[in-house]
């Protein structure tokens, strides 16, 4: 199981109202006793901050809001005494603005070399004055910016399909390639167990620059070149001892292709977003898991279950609502929200992704019940989706809020003790019952209900890898085997259906009605 750190919202050490890697640090025996296997640390790099750190300007070092990269190579070393394998982010697809090689393109004008790393292209018409292309970005809005030459004149333009501070890379140009091969190398050399790959089908463009028209091969998404780079990346992760792996960001719904990722020479897993914004419906989980591992077999690739993480709305406040599904271009503000549906149907997928075949992935908070927090001040808001939908979407900042660690009120101990510094983003003050220590020991929180499903997975040989089989169950009732002796049943209906024969109730999501299984409620069971 891989649990994901946010550290701008673990853990601060330092005292400044942001987390940091002294935080993380400090928390590792929570991480530990919540018997996870490995870490994935979101980007950590010096970066001017534009796009919450996905806007990177050296991949080598660690950006002083964190720490530093002896204090890096510590948390990863420590990690690992402690049986914790370490996962960093790394961000192929574009660079911050404030990167060495980008301000060198701009300050060179236009003949400077490095502008070959990007995509600079002269505007069309007759003063250069329209974009080279009308692509939406992925934040929504355009992606190309006017530079300006050294004397003033109005210049060449520059792809960016993120925010204008995230110039893109030129993957065609091999000094690119060269690079990240390196830096692949860098971290892997540090004790990094695995790599996470942002936006991991963005990297190669088209060109000839078409427009993207209906029924015509997409510029910029998951173009056949982008498999050759990630061969390559193979090859690297090979060169080391140990399991080093390489995981995909692919957002895509065509099956076949997110599945070409995952041949044996390429990358290792990818994340399962049809799992992720699946509706709270039987039918369609049921669909969800079956395409997953139907794409996933061929390949010989372990499949992946995600419920949260650090882009989407947090899935306690999704299940609570009528729509139970998720997509960026569906996010509103004002959507009603029952939170205590919620909270049990998240306490229910939890055990059902727990029991899956395959690596389950757990967003920071997700242990505790944490619901996105959904009224910040817009003046405090700090994702860049937020302004370049026309604060149509409300950004991610809700997602991303500090952790309550203790305490009846915010910092809720996010902050050292004695610390005036405000967390950089405010905390709701009912988390107050969502804190670690209030949580720890009551056996009906969210906390141990967690742990307590951990330590069973780690201790069932059925669970992890392996076959999974369908039992007959009610309407709208999944439940499946994964041994002869394991079943899971999640009941998705609006009646209590009742138990199968079993010898034992290994774990439950919430209280039963005698021996039947509410609406909304899961089960593990030990049958006969």
């Amino acid at each position: 199981m891989i649990y994901q750190v946010y550290p701008r919202s673990f853990a601060d050490g330092s005292g400044d109202g942001i987390g940091d890697i002294g935080g993380i640090r400090s928390r590792l025996n929570y991480l530990a006793a919540l018997g996870i296997d490995a870490i994935w640390f979101s980007p950590w790099y010096p970066s001017p901050m534009a796009d919450a750190g996905y806007d990177v300007a050296d991949y080598r070092d660690i950006d002083p809001v964190f720490g530093t990269r002896a204090e890096a190579e510590a948390l990863i070393a420590e990690a690992h005494a402690l049986g914790i394998r370490t996962i960093v982010d790394v961000v192929p697809n574009h660079c911050s603005d404030a990167h060495p090689w980008f301000q060198a393109a701009l300050a060179g004008g236009p003949d400077a070399p490095e502008r070959d790393l990007f995509w600079f292209r002269p505007g069309h018409g007759p003063n250069g004055d329209q974009r080279p292309t009308d692509w939406v970005g992925e934040f929504g809005g355009q992606t190309w910016t006017r530079t300006i030459n050294p004397d003033g004149t109005p210049g060449d333009w520059y792809l960016h399909l993120f925010a204008p501070e995230q110039p893109d890379f030129n993957w065609d140009h091999p000094r690119v390639r060269a690079e990240f091969e390196d830096i692949l190398r860098f971290w892997f050399d540090r004790g990094v167990d695995g790599i996470r790959i942002d936006s991991a089908g963005l990297l190669v463009k088209d060109g000839m620059l078409p427009e993207t028209l209906p029924g015509r091969p997409h510029p910029f998404r998951d173009l056949d070149g982008v498999h050759d780079i990630y061969r390559d990346w193979r090859r690297i992760a090979d060169e080391y001892p140990g399991d080093r792996a390489l995981i995909g960001e692919v957002w895509l719904p065509d099956r076949q292709r997110f599945a070409n990722y995952l041949r044996p020479d390429e990358l290792h897993a990818a994340f399962n977003f049809d799992f992720l914004g699946c509706a709270w419906d039987a039918s369609a989980l049921r669909e969800s898991i079956d395409g997953t591992l139907n794409a996933h077999a061929p390949v010989g690739a372990p499949a992946t279950w995600v419920l949260s993480n650090h882009d989407v709305t947090r899935h306690v406040t999704r299940y609570g609502r009528t729509d139970t599904t998720f997509s960026f271009a569906a996010k509103r503000e004002g959507v009603p929200t029952d939170l205590e549906l919620g909270t049990r149907r998240a306490r229910a997928a939890a055990l059902l992704s727990l029991a899956l075949p395959g690596a389950a992935y757990v967003y920071q908070g997700e242990e505790l019940g944490l619901w996105e927090v959904e009224d910040i001040p817009y003046e405090l808001r700090q994702d860049p989706m937020w302004e370049r939908s026309g604060r149509v979407n409300p950004g991610r900042d809700g997602c991303r809020v500090p952790l309550p660690w203790t305490g009846d009120a915010p910092p809720f101990g996010f902050i050292p003790d004695g610390v005036t510094a405000a967390p950089w983003l405010p905390q709701p003050t009912d988390w107050k019952d969502r804190t670690v220590r209030a949580q720890t020991g009551d056996p009906l929180s969210m906390l141990e209900l967690y742990r307590t499903a951990i330590a069973i997975r780690r201790s069932e040989p059925a669970l992890g890898d392996g076959p999974l089989t369908w039992l007959p169950a009610p309407d709208r009732v999944l439940a499946f085997g994964r041994d002869p002796r394991f079943t899971c049943l999640v009941n998705l209906s609006g009646a209590a259906v009742p138990l199968p024969d079993h010898d034992r109730l290994l774990l439950a999501s919430g209280p039963l009605d005698d021996d039947r299984l509410p609406p909304d409620t899961a089960v593990w069971l030990r049958t006969r």
